[in-house]
């Protein structure tokens, strides 16, 4: 919880949020933590809940529920960033930071929103993963502060850039399962096992995150490079799509997922790099039926 000091990251809201953003953020929140909402769970996870909100959440909210606060909060990130920056320390870490800071600047504040929206659909719905969520949130924060550090000030919005009813709905899969043959790969299966069932339920950020740390474990199956592509590209991130549906027809050129949407992010197969495993990649030819609206 100390690690957690940017209030806008515990929050879940943009640096460019107004007051009734803000606002409207810490109700739904308070919802997500209700005590209620953990009747039935174990007494740790009650308690943990509650220090969340009370210490992180209630706190966060306090600093910036006026214009007072959120003036003071930004003048402190925007040193703290130029303080990165003069050091050379601005370095991101996590590959939505990467990507932001890639983003030409003209595009770099939709993107910005975006990004701050998808990861504050899941920031609280796991909150075992809680800090590692907001430590994007707030490494997002301050890529974004690098970028706009010729302004003077960031000019508040009382909504975002991207409407929730902008979102493209997701393309169903039918996913299946299939046996594994060594430890290391169950794991990284168990990532990628959850990360379908967040697909399945339209929840890209954790889709993501899930997909990511199976490609720690396991970084040439192609099936997980597709699928975690195809997460990206349904969060309109397509430079992040690209990379990872080329790297899946690099492993495989007949990973079908990677072939399904090659010829529309113009990306060709290429020879493998790796050797294909047989029995531990997921069979994702009898994976997933593709439903077309």
């Amino acid at each position: 919880m100390k690690l957690l000091s940017d209030p806008y990251a515990v929050l879940g809201v943009s640096v460019a949020a107004d007051d009734r953003r803000v606002l409207k953020r810490y109700h739904a929140i308070a919802k997500v933590l209700h005590p209620d909402r953990y009747l039935f769970a174990e007494s740790a996870d009650q308690d943990f809940a509650n220090q969340v909100f009370a210490r992180l959440v209630n706190p966060a909210y306090e600093k910036i529920k006026h214009d007072k606060g959120r003036s003071e909060v930004m003048a402190m990130v925007r040193l703290q960033v130029r303080r990165l920056v003069r050091d050379s320390q601005l370095v991101p870490q996590s590959e939505i930071a990467r990507e932001l800071m890639r983003q030409p600047v003209h595009e770099a504040e939709i993107f910005y929103e975006h990004a701050i929206a998808t990861l504050a659909e899941v920031q609280f719905q796991d909150l075992e993963r809680f800090h590692l969520v907001s430590q994007q949130l707030d490494e997002l924060n301050l890529i974004y502060l690098q970028l706009k550090m010729g302004d003077l000030f960031v000019r508040e919005k009382r909504t975002g850039l991207v409407a929730a009813s902008e979102v493209k709905p997701a393309t169903q899969y039918i996913f299946a399962r299939s046996e594994q043959s060594s430890s290391t790969v169950d794991y990284a299966r168990r990532h990628y096992d959850r990360a379908q069932q967040y697909i399945k339920k339209e929840v890209w950020g954790q889709a993501v995150l899930e997909l990511r740390d199976a490609l720690k474990i396991a970084p040439h199956q192609a099936a997980y490079h597709a699928l975690l592509g195809f997460a990206y590209l349904r969060q309109d991130m397509s430079g992040m799509a690209i990379v990872h549906f080329r790297q899946a027809l690099k492993l495989d050129p007949t990973e079908p997922l990677a072939t399904e949407f090659a010829p529309r992010l113009n990306l060709q197969a290429k020879s493998p790099s790796h050797p294909i495993s047989t029995g531990t990649e997921p069979k994702l030819g009898s994976l997933f039926r593709l439903f077309r609206r």
